[in-house]
Formats: C-alpha cells, structure tokens, sequence
C-alpha cells in the first residue's frame, strides 16, 4: 500500500522489554487505523528482544543498536529511518485502545494549525486514573504531565490546547518535527520532551489534546522505577539544561526565584528520598553542559513567535495549569494546598 497523506510512522524505542512488546504491538496491530509501519530501535538489548522481533514481527522495521545510546538518540534514528508524513512516538509499556490512532489521525486532519498531538494517557493497572492528558511546564525546569493520578473525566474530557505533549505517547507532524531538529541527543533520557515542548511553543507551534485517543500506561518500567539514581541524575542534569538552552540571560534574572524555589523543593525531595548522591553527579554534570546549552541559547536568539511578553504569558499559564492538577489530585487525596495556593499568589 502506498503511503497515504496521513500515513504514520510508529517509532518504539526499547531496552530488554520483550515482555511489554507483546501487548503494545498486539494493540498496534488491533488499530482500526491501518496506514502505518511500526519501527523498533533497540538499545543493545540482552533479553532476546532482537531476535523475537525477527521471529514474531517480521512486519517490524528492527533497528538493533549494539548498546544503550538512550531514548533521545534512539527515537531519532527511528524517525530519520523513516518518511510518513505523521510520526508516532511511543513507550513499549503502552497498549492502545483499538481507535486511539484513528482519533489521532482525525484530530491532525481537523486541526491542521496544530503541529503536535497529545492522547489521553490512563493508567495500565488502575484504568480509572489518568497517566497524563498533555504536558504542563514548571519554569524552575521540569515537566508536568496534566492530571496524574486524577480520577478519569472531567477537565479531562474536552479537547484543548495545551502546552505540550509527553514523547511517551506522542503525535507529531514530521515536517515541523524536522525543523525543531527533534529531540537534543545530549540529553539521553528524561526532559528532552520538555525541551522540544519549550522550542517548539517559541517557535509558535500548538498542540492538541485529543482525549478520544486513549493509551494505557505501565510507567517507568524501563527504567525499574520512577526514582532511582539513573533517574535522578538525569533529571537533575536536564533541568539545568533546559533552563540554559531555552531561557536567555534576561528571562534566567526575571524568573531567578521561581527557579530558586523549584530546584531546592526537588533538592529537599532527593534528600528525603536518600539519593543525594546522584543528584550531585547529575548535578556536576549539568554545569559542565552549561557553555554549550547557553550557546545553543544564543543559536535561538531572537523574538519568540508572538513576541516575549506573550512567551511569558503562556510559559505562566503552562506553569498555572500544573499548579491547578496538583491541588486537585491533593484535593482528592484528602490532602491540603496551602503552600501550592501560596506560591499561585505569590508568582502567578
């Protein structure tokens, strides 16, 4: 069959995840969708993905890599390896719902002032909770993926716009994909969907979430747990480096507090949790990247789309949007809000 105008290449990064394979790719194969092909970048698997893929999914274009480059490296192997018009991205601890790519797809072709799409992420194992309905942005440097642990329904319900997708689970247009120069390779794994969200919302690009398009979400099964010390170093590197690559001197002087607060709330958090070992090395590794995110800073310079005044705007409204989920998922834990109402008063 030849590619359609809204064909779709299916990129699944893997590490020694033959067993999520199974279901995820099932659920592909399930899709009432049907103009795709699937790519699997393997990350020098040594759990016999390679060769089940071979054996049980022949239909599968295998790109098998002889060590672990990370997810950013390997998602952009897969995307270059391909030529649909639409990109896929997508965890191997996920299952779709049998129409979640033909939603996606219709939403692409309602909205075509829309560069990115964003699914409704729920729960693998507790399918009444949300795992995400689009990507929120804290300006002290991190991702937020809107209503985690939320029960499922409404705000949840509508589609919208909102300031990002989570690569986990992600629809892009590949044309403007191309342009941003997909995902920083130097970040390995973790944030560098926040830092492609940050280029592409100064580029002027939006991004649509299409709650019809559900996806069923194991979580941080790659990499064991959602903080270990691979994790934390990692973060802790990322987030430096967003902030330097996508905040000029300017915006670093204004929103200096903000990201003040942030970082030592998540100091606090690596030390309540015993890790502050790797927070150092991520730490240390995150200021000797410094000089070339600020140069890739400067490669960017010049006026968001929309002007700077608007960029804050919607960077604050992004940070607003976070701020609200949690209080709500505090709210339905029987939990209070006094600091998070405090901190909306005081910085937004």
């Amino acid at each position: 069959m030849v590619p359609g105008p809204f064909s779709v290449d299916i990129v699944i990064p893997n590490l020694n995840g033959r067993h999520m394979l199974v279901g995820c790719l099932d659920s592909i194969r399930r899709q009432t969708w049907g103009d795709w092909r699937v790519s699997v970048v393997d990350n020098g698997s040594t759990d016999g993905s390679v060769d089940w893929l071979r054996t049980h999914h022949p239909e599968v274009q295998l790109i098998a890599l002889a060590e672990n480059t990370g997810f950013s490296p390997a998602v952009n192997l897969g995307i270059r390896a391909g030529s649909r018009p639409l990109v896929f991205l997508l965890n191997n601890d996920t299952e779709l719902a049998a129409d979640c790519l033909e939603q996606l797809v219709h939403a692409a072709q309602a909205e075509p002032d829309h560069a990115f799409f964003a699914p409704r992420m729920l729960s693998f194992h507790q399918r009444h909770l949300l795992d995400g309905a689009g990507e929120g942005y804290l300006r002290g440097g991190a991702g937020y993926r809107l209503g985690t642990l939320e029960a499922d329904g409404p705000p949840y319900d509508r589609a919208r716009e909102v300031f990002g997708a989570c690569a986990g689970a992600a629809l892009y247009r590949r044309e403007p994909f191309t342009a941003l120069g997909w995902f920083d390779d130097a970040f390995f794994a973790y944030l560098e969907d926040v830092d492609l969200n940050l280029r592409a919302g100064r580029a002027g690009l939006c991004c649509r979430y299409v709650p019809e398009a559900r996806v069923y979400h194991i979580g941080s099964a790659t990499s064991g747990s959602k903080f270990n010390d691979l994790t934390i170093r990692l973060s802790t590197r990322n987030s430096l480096w967003v902030l330097a690559k996508n905040y000029p001197a300017g915006l670093l002087v204004r929103w200096s507090l903000v990201i003040a607060v942030y970082q030592g709330l998540w100091l606090l958090f690596v030390l309540k949790k015993g890790q502050l070992r790797p927070y150092l090395a991520g730490l240390a590794e995150g200021l000797r990247g410094l000089g070339r995110m600020r140069r890739a800073c400067r490669e960017q310079a010049g006026q968001p789309a929309g002007g700077r005044a608007a960029w804050r705007e919607r960077l604050c409204r992004a940070e607003g949007e976070v701020i609200d989920s949690i209080m709500r998922r505090r709210a339905g834990q029987g939990r209070g809000n006094r600091l998070l109402q405090l901190y909306r008063r005081i910085f937004l």
